[in-house]
């Protein structure tokens, strides 16, 4: 059986595009402004109830020298070990919000990462779509991670 996490495009540009139709869904029932958490739970119950294999809050650790370890990373969703789904209801997106995407995308490895930000009238308006275009590695990610903090302190 074929790594999941490695899904011909097609696969994982129809997911997404369901995700992003249960993500609307969400929205356009509960409007922005509310936590982060409450949109979880509704996107993680819409997914559920159309059929997508949905997982909340899960654990990645980083591997180190052949171990597995837990440094407190935590995917909001995972659907069907494909698609990582950030969650945040900010004023805006920010660099350090795609790296964070990109990190777990990194880490996963998980080919396609969708960033939803609900604090927008429209929820079109608040999505970033990210996916790796080259092997990942535990390196680039906390490097890429770095980077962003560091300018975001400059």
């Amino acid at each position: 059986m074929a790594d999941r996490r490695f899904a011909p495009d097609f696969e994982a540009e129809e997911l997404t595009r369901r995700i992003i139709g249960a993500a609307i869904e969400v929205h356009r029932e509960l409007g922005p402004g509310l936590l982060e958490s409450s949109y979880e739970q509704c996107l993680w119950q819409e997914l559920i109830d159309l059929g997508v294999p949905v997982q909340r809050q899960v654990e990645l650790p980083i591997r180190y020298k052949g171990r597995e370890l837990d440094c407190g990373y935590r995917i909001d969703l995972l659907v069907e070990d494909i698609v990582v789904i950030e969650l945040k209801s900010v004023e805006n997106i920010l660099r350090i919000h795609e790296a964070q995407l990109m990190t777990y995308l990194r880490l996963g490895p998980f080919p396609v990462g969708l960033l939803l930000n609900s604090n927008v009238p429209v929820l079109r308006d608040g999505i970033v779509r990210r996916a790796l275009t080259r092997p990942p590695s535990a390196l680039s990610a906390l490097s890429a991670s770095s980077a962003v903090n560091k300018e975001s302190k400059e």
